[in-house]
């Protein structure tokens, strides 16, 4: 089972890929991850990401889609994966179709994780995080016990810096700008399937294993 995760920031993408992976036992494929192992490993590709990332500048598609090939290519993937982060373009869209054919492989579905602009504001502005153990609270939805404080341990809750209206709405419009296209391709091609982000947590778990389980049986 091949999956391509899609979601706009703060819709709760990161969530479901961790009930996905345990669910499905397939590894979770991040575009950053990958990177990262990359250079660790020193391959040659990651040799180039890596002077890419110290340069501050983005790393080329041929160095992405060949990273993507080698991790992708790994035993940990013959059952499936779920991809994160990769497409971001039509063009590494089609590359990655390359890359899949020559692993005969295919997708399987397109899962995008839909939450309209107005609600990913909100959930990010009323944010708050747990200075000591990172746990994650939201002033209206999931509040603390106590004001500021961690129901876990008791450390001082803070608001990240980019967690701001003005922030959050340029986010929002980069990421709407560049995956429209990408929406539209694998639409044409009848993987898409959108998942309303605005459910609970654990209904949104429920239909996306739905989607999977249907195309698995």
């Amino acid at each position: 089972m091949q999956i391509l995760l899609m979601g706009p920031p703060g819709a709760g993408k990161g969530t479901q890929a961790v009930k996905l992976v345990e669910k499905f036992q397939i590894p979770q494929i991040a575009t950053g991850d990958m990177f990262r192992a990359a250079v660790k490993e020193g391959t040659e590709l990651g040799k180039k990401a890596k002077a890419c990332m110290d340069a501050g500048t983005l790393v080329p598609d041929e160095v992405t889609v060949g990273i993507v090939r080698e991790r992708l290519a790994k035993n940990d993937c013959k059952n499936g994966f779920i991809l994160d982060g990769f497409p971001r373009t039509v063009e590494q869209a089609k590359a990655l179709e390359k890359i899949l054919s020559d692993l005969n492989l295919k997708l399987t579905k397109v899962l995008n994780i839909h939450v309209p602009a107005e609600k990913l504001i909100e959930r990010a502005v009323g944010r708050r995080i747990c200075k000591n153990c990172g746990a994650t609270y939201h002033v209206k939805f999931n509040a603390p016990k106590v004001e500021n404080a961690c129901d876990k341990c008791g450390g001082q809750l803070y608001q990240r810096a980019d967690d701001n209206e003005q922030t959050m709405t340029k986010r929002l419009s980069v990421y709407e700008d560049s995956t429209r296209p990408l929406i539209d391709f694998y639409k044409n091609v009848g993987l898409y399937v959108e998942i309303d982000g605005t459910k609970p947590i654990d209904k949104v778990t429920e239909e996306l294993e739905n989607v999977l389980l249907s195309v698995k049986n």
